[in-house]
């Protein structure tokens, strides 16, 4: 028969598995003297960008990423330690995480997932500075735009050559 903090103790560990397996992106954050006002503001926009904070005992956490072959990660989990995570875009999470580091430094990126792949700090820092995924579908639009518009400019230019011409030798046998 399971004790009941065994039980409670797996239920966490199960908490954080979903965590892992359910979201797009998670990353790993450090945080050390940080007031609550500030932990506040963090969880705030990062929920703005469509993240959740989750801070679990590193022991519970440290389990659940071995679990999914996650070693390495499990071996940054040290100290106070935050995982936020989320099934929305990673760029805009990673936006938010990376601008509110830069506002509060006792909050440090110590690494991530993305899609399974696992991310560095300076991974992390690269990913925000991509344009939005819109942004990038437009560019390719307009890339893709770009030729097609040329060849329907020069379709019409031959088309309009040739009429001019048509009108010039109407012109010259009706004057004729």
């Amino acid at each position: 028969m399971k004790r009941i903090g065994q039980i409670f103790r797996e239920n966490l560990v199960n908490r954080v598995r979903e965590g892992i397996d359910k979201n797009a992106s998670v990353f790993l954050v450090s945080y050390s003297q940080v007031s609550a006002p500030q932990i506040d503001s963090f969880r705030k926009k990062l929920g703005q960008a469509g993240a959740e904070v989750y801070v679990s005992k590193n022991s519970i956490a440290q389990i659940a990423f071995k679990d999914f072959q996650y070693n390495q990660l499990a071996e940054r989990i040290t100290g106070q330690m935050a995982f936020v995570w989320s099934k929305a875009d990673a760029l805009e999470v990673a936006r938010a995480l990376v601008k509110f580091t830069k506002e509060c430094e006792k909050i440090t990126i110590r690494g991530g997932l993305l899609d399974g792949k696992i991310l560095e700090k300076d991974e992390i820092v690269r990913l925000s500075e991509l344009p939005s995924r819109d942004v990038l579908l437009a560019m390719l639009l307009s890339s893709l735009q770009s030729p097609l518009s040329r060849l329907a400019g020069a379709l019409n230019a031959k088309t309009r050559e040739l009429l001019s011409v048509l009108k010039q030798l109407s012109e010259k046998k009706g004057g004729s």
